[in-house]
């Protein structure tokens, strides 16, 4: 009986909402069991969402490491499309896994209808992609492989504060330390993380003191330090793979940003997921932890940016549209005897979409949800005991759901590859099964291998939850709940926006209601914690939609704190 491989994917998300890869998982399972191949559950591969046009696909990457590894006989694929929707791709896959022993089996594959004549005129055209092909992915490859062994040579270059040292005979290429660099990039994090500035208060202050940029220039950019900021080299682990070619996303609002889409044909680089990435060890500049802390302010910033807003209100940046998934905005009108601030919803603005509005959200007044959500985040803070259940859940969600858990097991496995590689080499030698030659020749890029895995190894168990800082934070945070509470009604809109900022993800306004999403769990409810749903009373008391509109002026229902009761949800 063979060992065998399942592959299958999909290239939409309509597709995979479908569970259309689930029938083609389930096609080959039963053909494998007819043909008596044999399918472990851990090589059963799919690919969701990812285009038969690239061969970037992190499923296809781990059946060719398999096919090299020699774990495998055989690949069974659906159709020669699922492998890929390039003919030259198809071919450079069948020879590739042909090499290493392994038949590539396609359950549906289609008769050929292409007539003769057309054959000897793409003949040339075929050969000539075939052999383009065969060379990129053969570069792509051979940069991964040398990534995966801690090589800095298959990074683009050295950034700020380093300087790139190509390799030797005796020594491999590296990245040194340039101090007087080193200085500035520690200058940076610190105004950025510890003093608050923002980036351009940073820009400013590099000017004013006319530090040069790498390639000599007088002034530095924003996007320079926004982009330093974001480098991971700086903490010691550069990585490689960080970024790819695929399809702009569409940004129309944040409904749309959360599905994706395509807006058009061009490509652009994309940020890959972190468990694709590979790490290669370099020299530190700043800890684990100041990378942490600019890393956290630029992803805040990014949603939470004033925007040159002159007159600043509690819950700027943070309301939504249920029905329409856009962002509130905030406006005015003067009347007679006063100012009147209100949240409208961009899709409410008929003048933006030709005249016709996407969404019939009337406006809100500022004054009342601002008061509404201060008073219920207020009100959910009352109870002490809320902050030990909170950093009891802290520690156990950082320690599921932590970005780097899925890396760190990868690398893991990896290492224990790597390991047994090694005992299997000696043991080769000591059964002068290999020569003294060969074994001097192949143990040295396995040591590096397993140092490079090692040292991520290290530097992703760095950045777990530590539960004794979470538990002295508790402490801090009771008694700044004490002193909050004494203050509450005197803190002015500043103070009252970084509360909210640190507490509340964001505010969703419907018709009828108000949902604040939260981080403090609450008991109780059928939603689970985080959610509270606030709801206008009835004429009887009950719950249900009011005949005017909440917090709208002039609505006929009574004050806003009276008529929103919090519902925990």
């Amino acid at each position: 009986m063979k060992a065998a491989a399942i592959y299958a994917r999909v290239s939409s998300d309509q597709q995979r909402d479908q569970n259309t890869i689930a029938s083609q998982t389930a096609a080959l399972v039963e053909f494998a069991q007819s043909k008596g191949y044999v399918v472990p559950d851990e090589w059963i591969i799919q690919d969701e969402g990812y285009s038969g046009a690239s061969l970037v696909r992190p499923g296809l990457e781990t059946i060719r490491d398999l096919a090299a590894e020699g774990q495998i006989e055989a690949l069974l694929v659906l159709s020669p499309d699922r492998l890929s929707r390039k003919y030259a791709y198809q071919m450079l896959l069948i020879e590739e896994m042909g090499r290493h022993g392994v038949e590539t089996v396609f359950i549906n594959a289609p008769q050929a209808q292409t007539p003769e004549e057309q054959l000897l005129t793409q003949f040339q055209g075929m050969i000539a992609e075939y052999e383009r092909a065969q060379i990129m992915e053969r570069t792509r490859r051979g940069k991964r492989h040398r990534a995966k062994h801690g090589e800095v040579s298959v990074l683009c270059g050295a950034p700020y504060g380093y300087r790139y040292i190509r390799k030797t005979d005796e020594m491999a290429a590296r990245y040194e330390i340039i101090d007087e660099e080193a200085v500035v990039v520690r200058e940076i994090f610190a105004l950025y993380t510890g003093s608050g500035m923002s980036i351009g208060d940073v820009v400013r202050r590099l000017n004013e003191q006319r530090i040069a940029t790498r390639n000599g220039a007088a002034r530095w950019e924003r996007r320079t330090i926004w982009g330093m900021l974001r480098n991971p080299a700086y903490k010691g682990l550069a990585h490689f793979g960080k970024t790819t070619l695929a399809p702009r996303e569409r940004i129309n609002n944040r409904r749309q940003r959360i599905r994706g889409g395509v807006r058009s044909p061009v490509s652009s680089g994309h940020e890959t997921p972190r468990d694709q990435w590979i790490g290669i060890p370099v020299p530190a500049l700043i800890t684990d932890e100041v990378f942490a802390l600019a890393e956290e302010r630029l992803k805040n910033n990014k949603r939470l940016s004033a925007r040159r807003t002159i007159e600043p209100s509690i819950l700027q940046g943070l309301v939504y549209c249920q029905h329409c998934g856009y962002s509130l905005y905030r406006t005015s009108t003067r009347s007679t005897a006063r100012k009147i601030h209100y949240y409208r919803c961009l899709g409410s603005d008929a003048w933006r979409y030709d005249g016709h509005a996407k969404c019939d959200q009337k406006p809100i007044r500022q004054d009342l949800l601002d008061e509404v959500v201060w008073q219920e985040i207020l009100r959910l803070l009352e109870e002490p005991a809320l902050i030990q259940a909170e950093m009891e859940r802290r520690i156990n969600a950082a320690r599921e759901v932590n970005p780097a858990k899925h890396r760190g097991q990868v690398v893991a496995r990896d290492l224990v590859r790597v390991r047994k590689s090694m005992e299997r080499l000696l043991t080769a030698y000591q059964e002068d099964l290999l020569s003294l030659e060969e074994l001097r020749r192949r143990m040295p890029a396995l040591r590096k291998r397993e140092a490079s895995l090692q040292a991520e190894s290290d530097a992703l168990r760095a950045q777990g939850t530590d539960t004794a800082a979470y538990l002295r934070l508790a402490d801090t945070l009771l008694g700044f709940l004490s002193r909050l509470r004494a203050n509450a009604q005197t803190l002015d809109v500043k103070a009252r926006q970084r509360i909210l900022r640190l507490l509340v993800k964001e505010v969703v306004v419907a018709h009828d209601s108000v949902t604040i999403r939260h981080s403090i769990r609450v008991s109780g409810g059928s939603n689970g914690g985080g959610r509270n749903g606030l709801q206008p009373a009835g004429p009887s008391g009950s719950q249900g939609s009011p005949e005017g509109y909440l917090l709208c002026y002039r609505s006929p229902e009574p004050a806003a704190g009276e008529s929103l009761p919090a519902r925990a949800g």
